[in-house]
């Protein structure tokens, strides 16, 4: 299982042309060489197709903490003291450079694989980078979130914006020429509402900012992930589950290398294997990782809100108490399940809120139409093959975006971003 867990954690968790119109890569000049989305997704790039990135050694950076919420000292259980306080990671240039914060996908905190490496990426092009865990993060919703029950957009952008500041205000000697936003996955749609509210508190001025596979309907994005659960995965029956399947594939595989090492190169060389996975197979893993990051959202704000879903309110959590029976339970909770059972609740209780379509509209990139489609300094990379995208959202990106709007070909969900052209895009766009 340790194996399985890490390999899902790898999934948790993009050439500018100018037009009048959007920017569409065609898939021979673009080169991407995985033109299945699912294989993207989860393998991403073959490595001799990567960019060269700064060793961690030779990045001068150190994990920090901040205080957010003191309250929460008092507040939360026992097994939750280490997140208390909101950790972050801050890479440092010397003397003044430009600023780039990163707001991590569902789930995944500033660690995170993804995250990693834009922050190499980006470090190695000579930017300070500041990066952050998801607002769906259990220790961001512990530690930072005032409400601690995400998934309502402007409420997870004002924590994220007060963290931004709170990191700023900790480094009062970091030189600073400018500050860039980027994110990808969900923490590109909250990159999109820091952006605006920016406008108004104009704490930072984002010279730049950069969404990288955003949902542009959130609700259709995590839909078609929970879907992905349900797939017929054939070789599965009443004596073999999935993830016997997926592990016997694995222990097949790595007998045959003759060594163990879980990582996204050995992903990609694992698909070129006869021990590969189908499609029905790489699509339940890809739904079953997501299912994990909405459990531990169902478990965590249920936890924190005393909410009595999950664990009963009565119910005394030490760090000897097994958590296990209550993360089942939140596994059989889809993201339906928690909208229904504790964000539109919250919502309509703290805004007034009415119908699941408004709040889906007030917390999708519908909301912001007309500011991002007035906003020259913010720009989209995304994939036409994108797992999380449905019909119309496409439409909505050129119509919104124009010729900020780069869209590549092939790459799934974030699979292309550590590809060596969407790597110079990214760099070219923040140069300006």
């Amino acid at each position: 299982m340790p194996s399985l867990a890490r390999l899902a954690a790898l999934l948790g968790g993009l050439v500018f042309c100018v037009s009048a119109t959007a920017a569409d890569v065609d898939a021979q000049s673009y080169g991407y060489p995985l033109a299945n989305p699912f294989e993207a997704t989860i393998a991403t790039t073959p490595p001799e197709l990567r960019p060269a990135l700064p060793d961690d050694r030779d990045i001068d950076q150190s994990d920090y903490s901040v205080r957010l919420r003191p309250d929460r000292e008092f507040e939360l259980l026992d097994n939750f003291w280490p997140v208390t306080k909101l950790q972050y990671r801050l890479a440092e240039q010397k003397g003044s450079a430009p600023l780039i914060f990163i707001i991590s996908g569902t789930g995944a905190s500033y660690a995170s694989s993804i995250t990693e490496y834009l922050k190499k990426l980006f470090y190695g092009a000579g930017f300070h980078v500041v990066q952050l865990s998801s607002p769906t993060s259990y220790d961001f919703m512990a530690a930072a979130s005032r409400f601690a029950t995400p998934g309502y957009s402007p409420d997870d952008a004002d924590d994220l914006y007060r963290a931004m500041q709170a990191v700023r205000a900790q480094h009062p000697k970091l030189q600073v020429s400018e500050y860039l936003l980027t994110g990808y996955s969900l923490g590109a749609l909250h990159a999109a509402f820091v952006s605006q509210i920016d406008e108004t508190r104009r704490a930072f001025n984002f010279k730049r900012v950069l969404l990288l596979n955003p949902p542009v309907n959130l609700y259709t994005s995590v839909s078609n992930l929970d879907k992905l659960v349900q797939t017929r995965v054939q070789g599965i029956d009443n004596s073999t589950n999935f993830y016997e399947l997926v592990l016997g594939k694995l222990t097949r595989y790595f007998n045959d290398k003759g060594y163990l090492d879980i990582n996204e190169a050995m992903l990609y060389d694992f698909q070129q294997s006869k021990e590969k996975l189908s499609d029905e197979q790489m699509a339940m893993l890809i739904g079953t990782s997501f299912r994990f990051s909405s459990a531990d959202i169902v478990f965590t704000s249920d936890l924190l809100n005393r909410r009595g879903l999950i664990t009963p309110r009565d119910y005394r959590i030490t760090e000897s108490t097994s958590l296990t029976p209550f993360f089942q339970l939140a596994l059989r909770c889809d993201f339906d399940c928690y909208i229904a059972e504790q964000l539109m609740p919250m919502w309509r209780a703290r805004y007034d809120g009415g119908s699941l379509n408004q709040l889906i509209e007030q917390s999708s990139l519908y909301a912001l139409e007309d500011y991002l489609r007035g906003s020259d300094k913010i720009a989209v990379m995304h994939n036409a093959d994108d797992l999380i995208l449905g019909k119309g959202d496409i439409g909505f990106l050129r119509r919104t975006f124009g010729e900020r709007l780069t869209l590549y070909p092939h790459g799934g969900h974030c699979g292309n971003l550590n590809y060596r052209v969407n790597s110079d895009a990214m760099l070219e766009f923040f140069r300006g």
